[in-house]
């Protein structure tokens, strides 16, 4: 009797199991950036004084800072893109692929905030602006407001923005479109920075 009892609990745990839903359903799809540029394996640089370049992590304003993707339906309205999802914040995948590319194609020592007290050198900060699909053009559009600190002295400020174009509003189309709009910036960027 005490095992018949026993079975029956296992068994009803076990169907109750399936009805229950412990946190969010996750999204079909999760996309990254990936850099076009990147440092070999076994790269090693060395830096002097204010030779070095720290990239500070973009701010971004709240419809970027979440890990779902912005879909512009009118001048004021925002919806998000259905079942996919970045698989980290925005920003920060944006500001470790600006490190990576201007790495790669200046030649320069590429430092993170955290190790800011190394030495600083050039500091390039900025702000995400945009960063999603516009679905009235249906475009994946990326702004990037940078601001190059070039010593004590000098401060330069600059826009970045790219448009690609894309045939649906879906996770297929649009994640590959905000890798090449994410690269195109990136590498405007590193050829400011190097001038």
């Amino acid at each position: 009797m005490r095992q018949t009892r026993l079975l029956l609990a296992l068994g009803a745990a076990f169907a109750l199991a399936g009805c229950l839903s412990f946190g969010s359903k996750p999204p079909e799809r999760l996309i990254t950036l990936v850099p076009d540029t990147a440092l070999p394996a076994q790269t090693s640089r060395t830096a002097t004084a204010a030779e070095a370049i720290t990239v500070v992590t973009p701010t971004v304003p709240q419809e970027l800072n979440t890990l779902r993707i912005p879909v512009r339906t009118g001048g004021t309205e925002l919806a998000y893109l259905k079942d996919v999802q970045w698989v980290e914040m925005p920003a920060a995948l944006f500001g470790r692929l600006l490190s990576e590319t201007i790495g790669a194609a200046t030649g320069r020592v590429v430092l993170d905030p955290r190790q800011f007290a190394l030495d600083p050198g050039i500091r390039l900060a900025g702000s995400l602006q945009m960063f999603g699909l516009d679905a009235t053009s249906m475009e994946v559009v990326a702004v990037y407001d940078a601001a190059l600190a070039r010593g004590e002295n000098r401060v330069e400020t600059r826009r970045f923005e790219a448009r690609i174009p894309v045939a649906r509003d879906d996770a297929a189309a649009v994640g590959p479109a905000l890798n090449q709009a994410a690269n195109r910036i990136a590498a405007d960027v590193a050829a400011w920075v190097g001038q």
